[in-house]
């Protein structure tokens, strides 16, 4: 067959294998939507009439860990052209690991997330009718797709020769329409993460969201309290990391999803902000500038701290001789540190999170910092990150970048050496020297650590000499 990548060649294997066996078999999903919109897949799933036991004991190396719900992985060498090896063989990586999912039509969702029932078909149509949007409900015969494909530069044209479409997906991919496939309600009443999924893919392919599965998503967007927070999590961390997170929450806040599962952003809209520094307008409007500077791929943390930098203002609003929020970073780590336990973030992630939150007003202290605060602040974990969101911060509001720019030549010209010498004492040096061990080596470490780093002291001599000026022994 025409060259691949292993992906592809690994599910042409299994599609090829299935067929032989006298089974349909077609590759499903968001490959073949990516592969029409000239997208690389970053992976490529089969659908088929074969029903799992059959999947289970015609590939050597499987896993059923859907089994329940029609889903089995088949693994393959990643030189899917060489034979699978038999089960008693050792499994060698690298490998391919390629869901195979049997044809099925769903019953009831009682829990808004898995259906109580599954009962397999042996038509590629019903099981393309319980999918959730048209564009994620098109199949792909690969071995009809001509030789030529992955040697052309026109490969989403001559995907179409293999297409199998059975709800019109085609026709709204060209559109750039989200459209939930049959009953919108009933999509989202089986699966309530779905109406998340559909904000996700708009932002992502820049699509817009057909007008009755929009108001379908207003009419059930409270239901997205039932579903896990975890799942929110990961869809919404999404939607910061992909590369289009305004546009991604201007249509949570427009679907009525954004007050439903993060209230503390939705209020930010509408919370006035000083004109003479943010003639951008209101915390809401400069959040979405935030976000629009979030490059796909950016860190997580940095991602989340873009978001809720300013999530205290709303509740710390005030006007006085002008428009203040006060003490709304500590405020704003507060709510963070809410937000991020509600939504079972880790304990590095939430750290990070509120880290950033907590110093992002920090920087225009910088010019009056002393030389040892300076390096400390510098210390802080990842501190590129917090440059990168002071910068975003600044861009979505006035657009100065002096400190941004000072804070980072100081920064890029520190030797790491300066910012975190070797201690000049220690805890054992301290009792050499004839003190007691207890709480109160830590001020004196720190009164050392603290001239060292402004430059008073640069030798272990000159250490003792200034704790027994400070810290006299009795």
């Amino acid at each position: 067959m025409m060259p691949a990548t292993s992906q592809f060649a690994a599910a042409l294997q299994i599609i090829a294998a299935l067929r032989a066996a006298g089974f349909e078999a077609y590759l499903a999903g968001g490959c073949v939507r990516d592969l029409l919109l000239g997208r690389e897949p970053h992976d490529y799933d089969v659908a088929t009439s074969a029903t799992p036991d059959v999947v289970l004991d015609l590939f050597p190396r499987t896993f059923a860990v859907g089994a329940h719900f029609g889903v089995v992985l088949v693994a393959s060498d990643c030189d899917a052209a060489q034979p699978v090896r038999a089960k008693s063989e050792q499994l060698a990586p690298p490998q391919v690991v390629t869901e195979v999912a049997t044809y099925r039509s769903d019953g009831a969702y009682s829990d808004g997330r898995h259906p109580d029932a599954v009962r397999y078909t042996t038509s590629a149509e019903e099981d393309v009718r319980r999918r959730d949007f048209t564009i994620n409900g098109l199949l792909l015969d690969p071995l009809r797709v001509p030789s030529s494909f992955f040697d052309s530069h026109e490969k989403a044209f001559a995907v179409r020769e293999g297409l199998i479409d059975h709800v019109h997906g085609l026709a709204d991919l060209e559109a750039g329409v989200v459209r939930a496939i049959g009953q919108p309600g009933e999509r989202f009443e089986e699966d309530h993460l779905r109406m998340l999924r559909a904000v996700r893919f708009a932002a992502r392919f820049g699509f817009h969201i057909d007008p009755a599965t929009a108001s379908a998503i207003r009419r059930l967007a409270a239901k997205t309290k039932a579903v896990s927070r975890e799942r929110v999590r990961d869809e919404l961390t999404k939607m910061l990391t992909e590369g289009h997170a305004r546009r991604a929450f201007e249509l949570l806040e427009e679907t009525a999803l954004l007050a439903e599962v993060l209230p503390e952003v939705a209020r930010m809209k509408g919370v006035e902000q000083p004109p003479q520094f943010h003639p951008e307008g209101d915390v809401w409007v400069h959040t979405l500038g935030l976000l629009a500077q979030l490059e796909a791929g950016c860190p997580l943390a940095l991602a989340w701290a873009a978001l809720l930098h300013d999530v205290g203002k709303p509740a710390t609003f005030r006007r006085a001789e002008r428009i203040r929020f006060d003490g709304h970073v500590e405020v704003g780590v507060a709510i963070a540190a809410e937000i991020c336990r509600r939504f079972r973030f880790s304990n590095d992630e939430t750290s990070q999170i509120l880290s950033l939150i907590e110093n992002h007003m920090r920087f225009v202290d910088v010019p009056r910092m002393k030389a040892s605060t300076l390096k400390r602040f510098f210390r802080l974990e990842d501190f590129p990150q917090h440059l990168a969101l002071h910068r975003m911060d600044c861009m979505a509001g006035s657009g100065n970048l002096e400190t941004w720019k000072f804070v980072r030549e100081r920064y890029e010209a520190m030797p790491e050496e300066a910012v975190h010498p070797t201690p000049l004492v220690t805890g054992r040096e301290l009792i050499a020297a004839g003190y007691q061990p207890g709480a109160a080596f830590r001020p004196m470490l720190r009164a050392v650590e603290d001239a060292q780093l402004e430059g008073v002291i640069a030798t272990p001599a000159e250490a003792l000499a200034l704790l027994r000026e400070r810290f006299p022994l009795n």
